[in-house]
């Protein structure tokens, strides 16, 4: 069973009817909350503007409340009056009005207050999240190749992408709401102490009683929700592996199994949701009858409290108003204190790629090479990926200038590892690697890698026309030069037949032109860039006999005049190479010519032998 998705957050409907996601939290929570308070140093002019606002906006609907419970007061004690008879009696419709009046404009700045706090909010948040963003892509640029290869792909885009989108969100609503959500917990305390210090007690004793509630809810209802998005993340690789391998399914009849083993995981999602879902859902209605409790209290006390005349009727119904704002806050608080950890845990995979280890600087006074030509020498070079696992030891090779290099052996012998310390991709842990007599590290990387081009069996091309993927290998390349490289790759005549020409829209995957022709545009594109040195590894290994034929004559084209190292696993494909490496556990066992390396009859040998038997069986199998 496929788990690639089971730590994807998927959520559930929580408490309160909004999303339950289960809570991350992070490793160093203070260490990592210091240095995301950092990116806000640039900032703090804006955020005690965004504070203040956020303050008078509150204050404003605090005030709010008592003002009506005044008006409500005058009226009564209108009525009252006019009830009993007294002479002249009438309702102060002009008191009321002016309240109303001051209701009205107290409301509209406390919205023009709200907007101003969310815009200014919206402006940091975004500045924050942009510079952090900035920083990851930098540190991408930065980071060595052994971090890719640590690190799947999916996990990078999502701490790059994701994870600061967290954090943007966390910013613009959360802190924004904290301020809020604090000035209006402790507005309405000092509200309702000034209506009736009695009342607010009576009020704050039915706190506790929710907590407890809420407290026993959660704690069942975490269990339930964990097994949730287990059983989600098993049921999402589960679809995913039926769907990307449905023909194999088919293929061998397992369809069945597929679905058995469908209906087993989302058996049991069923059961944990339904108790995580029920047990989230009692609490809104616990909360509510607790809620209707302190009203109830509310009412009898303050009715009491009326009849004596030791409060206004007024008064009741503002402090009843007060009472209702008071769970507002603490729920947000609540939900809040969640959503922080969750964007803590973020913050700290963000800082995790920032601080990894960055690749070996350039040297300060970078070498040029004028006009290079493509001699490369390998100086008893040594590397190791792990410490303690040997790789390539004392490899001394000397390919001159023009010379085709292939590079044979078995896997894991250190093929693709010697081409990636030629690049520069990994440090050699000892001697050195030399171009035209200079030391790679003597070079910048820049510099380095402008020598180079690469054709590999696995093609990359980017969604854009067929024209700009091939100008990729040179910056400013004219029409001209683009449909003299497709021509000399053998490509112009099948990019013409396209609807559009080179003006042909590739998408994402390629998949709108075949796996031959991708490589012919691959093959064009390391025409264009006109570089020293080629790297070709095994380029027709995926594409029929017939396109090979058209892909060789290309690489052919392709190599004329440039060293080129090519890594090779059909040894067919390599017979007029001008020098063949023979790797084995990371050392040249055997080095000549294709005829030099037959007479031998060592490893080589022994390869191609085997290689031109299998040929032979199959074609006799045909």
């Amino acid at each position: 069973m496929s788990e690639k998705r089971k730590n994807r957050p998927q959520g559930g409907f929580g408490p309160r009817g909004g999303m339950h996601v289960p809570v991350q939290k992070p490793k160093h929570f203070k260490k990592t909350f210091r240095r995301l308070l950092s990116y806000l140093r640039p900032h703090y002019g804006t955020l005690l503007v965004v504070f203040f606002t956020a303050i008078l906006s509150t204050v404003f609907t605090i005030i709010a409340p008592k003002l009506m419970g005044n008006a409500t007061t005058k009226l009564f004690e209108g009525m009252m009056m006019r009830i009993k008879g007294i002479p002249g009696a009438h309702i102060d419709f002009d008191y009321i009005w002016n309240i109303v009046w001051i209701l009205i404009v107290l409301y509209v700045l406390s919205s023009l207050f709200t907007f101003m706090m969310q815009y200014l909010m919206s402006g940091v948040s975004q500045k924050m999240v942009y510079t952090l963003r900035k920083q990851v892509n930098e540190k991408l640029a930065r980071l060595p190749i052994r971090y890719y290869d640590a690190h799947p792909y999916g996990d990078v885009l999502s701490r790059a992408v994701n994870d600061s989108e967290n954090i943007s969100n966390t910013l613009q609503q959360s802190l924004a709401t904290s301020v809020t959500s604090i000035v209006t917990l402790l507005g309405v305390i000092v509200m309702m102490l000034t209506i009736s210090p009695l009342l607010t007690v009576v009020m704050l004793v039915t706190i506790p009683l929710s907590l407890v509630g809420i407290m026993q809810i959660t704690k069942h209802s975490q269990g339930f929700f964990k097994k949730q998005q287990e059983q989600i993340g098993r049921l999402n690789g589960h679809v995913e592996e039926m769907f990307t391998g449905h023909q194999v399914i088919k293929a061998f009849g397992k369809e069945k199994e597929s679905y058995d083993t469908f209906k087993n995981i989302n058996g049991k999602l069923y059961h944990s949701a339904w108790k995580a879902q029920f047990l989230s859902g009692i609490m809104m209605p616990l909360m509510m009858f607790v809620g209707n409790i302190g009203y109830v209290l509310i009412s009898v006390v303050g009715g009491i409290l009326v009849v004596k005349r030791s409060i206004q009727i007024g008064d009741i119904q503002a402090f009843i108003q007060y009472a209702r704002q008071f769970g507002q806050p603490l729920n947000q608080i609540a939900n809040i204190s969640n959503i922080i950890q969750s964007t803590i845990a973020s913050a700290e995979r963000i800082f995790e790629i920032l601080d990894e280890e960055e690749y070996t600087q350039d040297a300060e006074k970078a070498v040029t090479l004028p006009h290079p030509k493509g001699e490369v020498v390998f100086n008893h070079v040594s590397f190791r990926y792990k410490k303690d696992q040997p790789l390539i030891e004392d490899l001394s090779v000397h390919a001159k200038a023009g010379q085709s290099i292939a590079i044979v052996g078995p896997t894991g012998a250190g093929k693709t590892t010697l081409v990636n310390l030629l690049m520069r991709f990994y440090e050699v842990n000892s001697g050195s690697i030399l171009i035209d007599g200079a030391d790679i590290r003597s070079l910048s990387r820049e510099r380095l890698h402008q020598l180079f081009g690469m054709v590999l069996q696995d093609t990359w091309l980017f969604k854009g026309t067929i024209r700009e993927n091939i100008a990729y290998g040179r910056k400013h390349a004219t029409e001209e030069e683009i449909v003299r490289a497709a021509e000399a790759a053998n490509a112009d005549h099948f990019i013409r037949t396209l609807p559009d020409g080179y003006d042909t829209i590739l998408n994402e995957e390629g998949t709108n032109i075949s796996q031959g022709q991708k490589q012919l545009l691959t093959i064009a594109r390391a025409l264009l860039a006109d570089p020293v040195i080629l790297i070709l590894d095994e380029a027709t290994s995926s594409v029929d006999t017939r396109t090979e034929m058209h892909i060789q004559k290309a690489m052919n084209t392709l190599m004329k005049n440039r060293t080129s190292f090519v890594i090779a696993h059909r040894l067919s494909t390599i017979k007029e190479a001008d020098l063949i490496l023979v790797m084995n556990h990371g050392r040249v066992i055997e080095q000549g010519t294709h005829q030099k390396l037959l007479e031998k009859q060592g490893f080589y040998a022994d390869l191609y032998n085997s290689q031109f038997v299998d040929a032979v069986h199959q074609q006799e199998i045909g």
